[in-house]
């Protein structure tokens, strides 16, 4: 029996950006039939069978590319696939009065657009002032229920998605976890990067000497297998504005990944993009890299385009959200920048 289990713990699931389980199983030669329900029963640990019924009712159990119901007898060489929402323990969530931007919603979901600065959901040092307390005390005035589907980081700004129902939650969770949504970012990088558009494939996986931090590992049984597309929309020498492309929803993904090539955000602290690159050594270059910083004092990303199916009319849904202020002033500043004369001869050399 091949298993690849892509089951998400408790503890990863405060950093990442699938909130839902995704099991894979191939059954080997020697397998005896039995219906998918025990099967699946008996092989996720610690997970009720009503629970898979319920993914089974709902078409989230695929078996050879097809869905089933929970009394289909599985057979050698079956190929089993099943998407679940992430049941997260021990962390009481109480509704807030807090200010949404919401770009659309109905009776199945939500999209909402998040400022940077703004944690996704409570965890660790963050047990209000996020944007589940805001989005329960909307549904409750509504009398309605919400459920993350996926999440960004605190400091990206962006659109997000939010299930009304649990039908629409399992459907929507489909899409991240079979990679069919569409997920577009724009970030600001450093360097001059030297394609207008290429791929990063990487495994990700947590740091072992900092457990806040992510790493790309060339050992393919390490990490999670991860890929990001990028295109070049405007070169300014010393940075690059990119538009990224997401295949799969790793945590920090665009951030690890850009910095693995050697091309980190613009000021992202945790993966070095907060340290002043290319030209130093002029007081006039430092002094405008320090005041870029002071206008945006967290990564440039920005999750730009949202795109799925809905779950209730099956029809293409998308969704933009403008740069912020921020973001804007920044790149503003770029198109702005005049470099000295010296500058341009020795500090574009390091590009």
């Amino acid at each position: 029996m091949d298993i690849d289990n892509t089951h998400i713990t408790q503890d990863e699931a405060e950093g990442s950006t699938e909130l839902y389980e995704h099991y894979h199983f191939t059954t080997d030669r020697r397998q005896s039939a039995i219906r998918v329900d025990k099967y699946l029963t008996t092989h996720i640990e610690g997970i009720s069978r009503s629970r898979i019924q319920a993914a089974a009712d709902a078409g989230y159990i695929i078996v050879n590319g097809k869905p089933v119901k929970s009394s289909y007898q599985i057979k050698p060489g079956d190929d089993i696939r099943i998407v679940m929402p992430f049941e997260r323990r021990g962390i009481e969530v109480l509704p807030e009065d807090i200010p949404l931007n919401i770009l659309y919603e109905d009776s199945s979901l939500l999209v909402v657009d998040k400022p940077s600065s703004m944690v996704v959901h409570p965890g660790h040092g963050n047990y209000s002032g996020t944007l589940l307390n805001g989005l329960m005390y909307h549904a409750q005035e509504r009398g309605e229920k919400v459920f993350l589907v996926h999440r960004i980081d605190k400091d990206t700004s962006g659109t997000l998605v939010v299930a009304k129902t649990e039908e629409a939650l399992l459907f929507l969770s489909n899409q991240f976890a079979l990679h069919t949504s569409k997920r577009l970012y724009m970030a600001l990088v450093w360097g001059n990067m030297q394609k207008d558009e290429g791929t990063i494939v990487g495994n990700i996986g947590r740091d072992p000497n900092d457990r806040l931090r992510f790493r790309v590992y060339t050992d393919e049984n390490t990490g999670r297998y991860a890929v990001t597309h990028y295109r070049v929309l405007e070169r300014f020498g010393y940075v690059t504005l990119i538009e990224c492309r997401l295949e799969t929803g790793r945590t920090h993904q665009i951030r690890v990944h850009m910095s693995f090539i050697g091309h980190p955000l613009f000021n992202d602290e945790r993966y070095g993009g907060d340290a002043i690159r290319k030209g130093t050594v002029f007081s006039k270059y430092r002094h405008f890299i320090e005041r870029c910083f002071e206008i945006m004092p967290r990564q440039a990303l920005h999750a730009r385009l949202l795109g799925f199916v809905h779950p209730l009319t099956k029809t293409d849904m998308l969704f933009e959200s403008p740069l912020p202020d921020d973001f804007s002033q920044v790149l503003t500043k770029w198109r702005n920048y005049r470099p000295s004369v010296d500058e341009q001869i020795i500090g574009m050399t390091e590009l």
